[in-house]
């Protein structure tokens, strides 16, 4: 027993440390999937820190600080979008480059990725500066809430390459294999984040009492360094991939076969996050109470499955390698048990949101109206978790395939043919309120998960090539 123990042990911290020599198209699928999944379930966990302690830190603010912040994540997610987007087609072309074992091929595709990202973040960067105000108006803030949130929405806009730059790069090295590194980068933004949020918010020791606009600097100076550290470790190490001079040489064919990828992983990301914009300005009708109370329920949402889509990126990664060595019937395999390990989580973080909510809220507010909110959309929104789980799984073994167009049409059936129609009569047409948004999110999970299981049973994926 012991024995088993000490290896237990060992391969996490192997799977932390990271090994350049593992193989991931050979042996143990258990083996494989966890030496993958524990940094990318940490990597993960890490974003979601970043929501939830700006979110902790923010609610001693008042509602109005903490509609600002739900109401430009929202707008952001945007941006999130665009960048998951990227990132697909990123891990995708890199897995299948490792798994034809040309590593130099791979670190040609960092390089152009990079030239992608960086477009990305100047024109999001000059159009959130000087629209933040337009923006928050737009998506249905009270005067209040522009009073206290312009300035934040305007920081968080310009600090718009952090967070492409922070999921790209750690694209690349979860598509070599590399996933602890981008699971260290995380840990060391998150972990200045946390200490800058409280000394910038309320104006701990020397610092200046800067309210909310302080949250917003922490978070992209914490991500900003996050950023430096990966590219140290893209270019000046000699790991699975490594970036060099070379590398950056502009080179339009491959910056098109990126693009190509990535209209349908952006697509797909838009698709479902432009459907959380809409929604959020549903709820928006309901008060800033009910806009915080969902808020701080998303917030908490994410912090608890974003694990397991450290388990799905696990299997993109997994599926471009093996397919990149001609193994597509052990990418299904792997699919299949990441798909029993995620439904097994998921099912035990519904068991606790449906039955401790009240906990769980009591530690983010004490406004009763708030927390009654976020009572009830962490109970109707964890009903779906378990088709959740299935649906980000086999998702993300289409698009670690490259086929990113299926999950798109996925995402679009589900969430504009059925969600939001659907979040519209019963919130509006009904007289549910904000609750019948919460139930039209359910069923558009649910719907996602089953559609996505059996177009993945149908193994075209198998023979696409990138």
């Amino acid at each position: 027993m012991f024995r088993k123990i000490r290896a237990g042990l060992s391969l996490f911290k192997q799977a932390l440390v990271g090994n350049a020599s593992i193989n991931y198209t050979e042996g143990s699928i258990a083996r494989a999937t966890f030496l993958l999944s524990v940094p990318m379930i940490l990597e993960m966990a890490m974003e979601s820190v970043f929501a939830i302690v700006d979110i902790f830190f923010v609610a001693g603010l008042g509602a109005e600080a903490v509609a600002t912040v739900g109401l430009t994540e929202a707008v952001i997610s945007l941006l999130y979008a665009v960048a998951i987007g990227l990132s697909m087609a990123a891990t995708a072309l890199v897995a299948r480059r490792i798994g034809e074992n040309n590593p130099q091929a791979a670190a040609v595709v960092a390089g152009q990725a990079i030239w992608v990202g960086l477009a990305v973040s100047v024109l999001v960067g000059v159009f959130g500066f000087f629209y933040a105000g337009r923006i928050l108006t737009l998506m249905g803030a009270d005067a209040a809430v522009l009073a206290t949130g312009e300035t934040y929405t305007r920081i968080m806009f310009s600090g718009s390459f952090t967070i492409v730059f922070l999921f790209l790069n750690n694209a690349i090295f979860r598509g070599a294999g590399d996933a602890s590194i981008a699971m260290r980068a995380l840990i060391l933004a998150n972990g200045i984040n946390i200490v800058l949020d409280p000394v910038l918010i309320y104006g701990w020791g020397p610092f200046p009492e800067m309210g909310l606009t302080g949250a917003a600097v922490a978070t992209n100076i914490g991500r900003g360094v996050g950023v430096a550290y990966q590219l140290y470790y893209l270019c000046a190490h000699n790991r699975r991939i490594r970036l060099a001079l070379s590398d950056l040489v502009l080179r339009l064919t491959i910056v098109r076969q990126l693009l190509r990828i990535s209209v349908g992983g952006i697509a797909q990301f838009l698709i479902a996050t432009a459907s959380w914009v809409f929604l959020m300005r549903l709820v928006s009708n309901f008060g800033n109470e009910a806009v915080a109370g969902y808020t701080i329920a998303i917030r908490v949402i994410i912090f608890v499955i974003l694990p397991s889509w450290g388990l799905s990126n696990a299997v993109a990664t997994l599926v471009g390698q093996n397919l990149g060595a001609g193994k597509p019937d052990r990418a299904e395999r792997t699919v299949w048990q990441v798909v029993g390990y995620n439904v097994t989580y998921m099912l035990l973080v519904a068991l606790v949101l449906i039955f401790f909510p009240v906990w769980v809220m009591g530690f983010f507010s004490q406004d009763p109206d708030v927390v009654a909110s976020g009572i009830q959309s962490l109970r109707i929104l964890s009903y779906g978790f378990v088709f959740l789980a299935i649906g980000s799984v086999v998702t993300q073994a289409f698009n670690g395939a490259g086929d990113t167009m299926t999950p798109t049409w996925i995402n679009g059936f589900s969430f504009w043919l059925v969600q939001i129609p659907l979040a519209w009569s019963l919130a509006m047409a009904a007289g549910w309120g904000a609750e019948g948004v919460y139930w039209s999110i359910f069923i558009g999970d649910m719907t996602m998960g089953i559609i996505g299981t059996y177009l993945f049973m149908r193994g075209s994926w198998k023979r696409r090539s990138v």
